[in-house]
């Protein structure tokens, strides 16, 4: 696909680190650009910043979902690219005991749940969303309508100990990348999936260097953790190869995580 000020885009948990990034590449391209977050604060100034627009947005309600796509739309246009980078994760063993005092406890269901309703369902809900909005569209050059890039993580191969839900959650969205790859491909959408190891996000933000650097010194080269643009700078690819479609690809400096 080639990008320019007549394609827009729509990025989940377009705020901060992944989906900001790939926001900013996108910009720098001339796309029109949605950020869907929950975090509206950052969201705002982000969007102020790069000329995008804000929609607020909780991936795992259908009516907030919709209400952010109608508001991006209504900005942007009928959105040729989604890049689904919402998402979240706990730490829990399956069943465990207690050291000291011998009491035994389990994974909550509910807390599982959770973690498959915001990074599958979720991930899923956008999907179909966007897919059904770029149907309306006229084929570009070459019959492409659209691209779609989810986010997984390298645990949806090696998950760690108490990443069940975790790593349920993106083993599912590696899952279904093929699949709707397959569903959208009569219609030229394509679907790919980005695996990330060890990136220096948010989600590490409140972690000493020290820590960090532990972690990245994990990585068999380069050592260090990922950097977001270069999360979207793959996602780019993903986006304007139109020959690139239903893969899930690894983006980890080569790690295959131990057990914990």
């Amino acid at each position: 696909m080639e990008l320019n000020s007549s394609i827009s885009a729509v990025i989940t948990g377009g705020a901060s680190g992944l989906g900001e990034a790939t926001a900013r590449v996108l910009r720098a391209k001339g796309v029109k650009v949605a950020l869907l977050d929950m975090n509206k604060d950052k969201g705002e100034k982000l969007a102020a910043e790069i000329g995008a627009v804000f929609c607020e947005a909780n991936v795992t309600s259908e009516e907030s979902v919709l209400a952010a796509f109608e508001k991006a739309r209504a900005a942007n246009g009928q959105e040729r690219i989604l890049v689904n980078c919402a998402g979240t994760g706990n730490a829990i063993k399956t069943a465990s005991r207690d050291k000291k005092t011998g009491e035994t406890r389990r994974f909550p269901t509910d807390a599982f749940n959770f973690i498959i309703q915001i990074n599958l369902v979720g991930t899923f809900r956008c999907i179909a969303i966007s897919a059904q909005g770029m149907l309306s569209l006229d084929p570009l050059p070459g019959g492409e309508r659209g691209a779609i890039v989810n986010t997984a993580s390298v645990a949806a191969q090696d998950g760690q100990i108490g990443q069940a839900a975790y790593t349920a959650s993106k083993a599912g969205i590696n899952g279904l990348t093929l699949v709707v790859a397959r569903d959208l491909s009569n219609e030229g959408i394509r679907c790919n999936t980005i695996m990330p190891g060890l990136f220096n996000t948010p989600l590490l933000g409140a972690a000493p260097e020290a820590v960090k650097a532990a972690l990245g010194a994990q990585v068999p080269f380069p050592q260090r953790l990922g950097n977001p643009p270069e999360y979207a700078a793959l996602a780019l690819q993903m986006i304007e190869n139109g020959y690139f479609n239903g893969e899930c690809v690894r983006l980890d400096g080569a790690i295959r995580m131990a057990p914990r």
